[in-house]
């Protein structure tokens, strides 16, 4: 190649290379569209607030954006991502550390897209990908909330501790322009309208997929609605495992009615579990505020999910356990858990959840069985009025091996099959986790 021919070789792969970084620039820096451009103030009319309200509680904006003995809304939270910690921050409407400057288009493009005034992309540990199904209507409703229902709060926001170059959110634009959707819910024809209305709650407020769906890679949700079979198939997060809310019948919903899915939801508890873990806070501040069709709603969608028979394996069924007086982990069991739970794993229904059948005994993962046995559950709320009941923290009376061994008796026992715990994944969630809080947070709105 002669050197002209070269330098207008370079000259256009130096052209290429300029309009291919304004793309970027453009696509980076862009806001997205918002159909309230010309909504600047927010209604103060008491019907509008009091649907916000309503949908705050569908969207459980409480049990990030609170911290116990705070004001409501005001951030603080710490959430551990794979590159460091964040914090909520503050969505009160106060003028000058929350979001009282927001018009309706700023705040539709926050909650619905992910990005700030000015163009700040925020990190998807809030589920925009899913707020992003929010009707008009109740993005609408939710922004006259927060602007004339919730009382504002000077709390400045605290930083994020992911260190540079990692903290740069430009790259979060492509992370959304390929993961996350921009689209409203639309309803499905050959649906009725029940169905309909359980999956915009579940798929857009409810953002059941943040914590039920399994993530790829890039930490973005394999799927978003019923047509990807990982949808709401459970998914380990936190510390916790998030179960199937599919029909499976060993790791998920396939052997609860859509009464007991109701119950469940509204009263903390049926003759199968009782909340814990991160349930804990959307029940005490979520769904137990929900009204009974919606509840009724969710409990028809979530019927809807086929299960997985070859991942799920041979349905439970009980089976009565041989005395085992000399096992690993039987005498700690009898002596510590069997007053609850009873000798024969089956509990005391509604208030001690069997064990036998439990799907932290019947997942292969078992980091809720070794985090609750570890912490214990926060106290569940229901109508005002705390549990008489709640699992202790055992970290300062067993040891790992002590903790691995009772488990490992528990989820081989009563047909149960999801395996034997060692001690160094005890020891990995004890370095990790802390006793569960016996103040939660409630919220009490206006």
């Amino acid at each position: 190649m002669n050197n002209r021919r070269f330098a207008r070789t370079v000259g256009w792969l130096a052209l290429a290379g300029l309009v291919a970084a304004a793309l970027l620039a453009w696509y980076v820096n862009r806001q997205p569209a918002s159909p309230f451009a010309q909504e600047a103030a927010a209604s103060n009319e008491p019907a509008l607030i009091s649907r916000g309200e309503y949908v705050a509680r569908l969207s459980d904006c409480v049990a990030c954006h609170s911290l116990p003995g705070k004001a409501p809304f005001a951030g603080g939270l710490e959430m551990a991502t794979p590159l460091g910690a964040i914090h909520a921050t503050n969505i009160t409407p106060d003028q000058g550390t929350g979001i009282g400057a927001y018009s309706l288009a700023d705040f539709d493009r926050a909650v619905r897209h992910g990005v700030a005034p000015g163009g700040r992309r925020l990190y998807p540990a809030m589920p925009y990908p899913s707020y992003a199904k929010l009707s008009d209507d109740d993005v609408r409703a939710l922004y006259a909330f927060f602007m004339h229902g919730v009382q504002p709060a000077k709390q400045p926001n605290i930083p994020s501790d992911i260190p540079w170059p990692l903290n740069m959110r430009w790259p979060i634009a492509l992370w959304n322009g390929l993961f996350a959707p921009t689209a409203t819910y639309a309803a499905k024809p050959s649906q009725d309208a029940l169905w309909n209305r359980g999956a915009y709650i579940v798929q857009g407020p409810g953002h059941c997929g943040s914590c039920h769906t399994p993530r790829g890679l890039a930490f973005n949700e394999k799927a978003l609605d019923e047509s990807g079979a990982p949808f709401l198939a459970g998914a380990l997060l936190d510390g916790w495992y998030a179960p199937s809310l599919r029909q499976d019948p060993n790791t998920g919903l396939g052997r609860w009615s859509e009464p007991e899915i109701v119950q469940f939801l509204k009263s903390g508890r049926n003759q199968h579990a009782v909340v814990y873990g991160s349930m804990t806070e959307a029940f005490n501040n979520s769904t137990q505020f929900m009204a009974d069709d919606d509840l009724a709603a969710i409990a028809r969608y979530l019927k809807s999910l086929p299960g997985d028979p070859q991942r799920d394996g041979t349905p439970w069924h009980y089976v009565t356990a041989e005395a085992r007086p000399d096992s690993p982990g039987a005498h700690t069991y009898a002596t510590r858990c069997a007053s609850c739970h009873g000798l024969d794993g089956k509990g005391q229904p509604e208030w001690m959840p069997p064990l036998a059948g439990a799907t932290s005994a019947l997942a292969k993962e078992d980091a809720s069985a070794i985090n609750i046995t570890l912490n214990g559950s926060q106290r569940v709320v229901a109508a005002g009025v705390p549990d008489a009941y709640r699992m202790p923290a055992f970290r300062e009376q067993l040891t790992d091996a002590q903790i691995a061994e009772v488990l490992s008796f528990v989820r081989s026992s009563w047909g149960n099959s999801g395996g034997a715990v060692d001690a160094k994944a005890v020891a990995k969630l004890r370095g990790h986790t802390d006793p569960a809080s016996s103040s939660p947070i409630i919220l009490h709105m206006r």
